[in-house]
């Protein structure tokens, strides 16, 4: 798996149906993931395991971690110009 946590806006991973994507204030993470208890469920435990220890690393090697950071602004539903509904 590569995926470097903070390092972009461009990286995006997937792990079953779990969706990761990087940022560079954030990493996001959605979707669902059913770690089934054969092979291929431990595959997918080792992976997000893996993904969760590169963030947490990524994190503690910064000493000028903010308090917070600024929330994603939500978008913005605006007026069809073409007035089409």
């Amino acid at each position: 798996m590569s995926f470097s946590p903070f390092k972009n806006e461009s990286d995006a991973i997937a792990i079953g149906s779990l969706k990761i994507e990087n940022r560079e204030d954030r990493v996001a993470i959605y979707g669902s993931l059913q770690i089934t208890r054969d092979r291929a469920g431990l595959a997918d435990a080792k992976a997000l395991k893996t993904l969760l220890e590169a963030i947490i690393k990524e994190l503690e090697s910064g000493s000028d971690l903010p308090l917070t950071v600024a929330a994603a602004e939500s978008a913005v539903t605006v007026k069809n110009p073409f007035g089409l509904a």
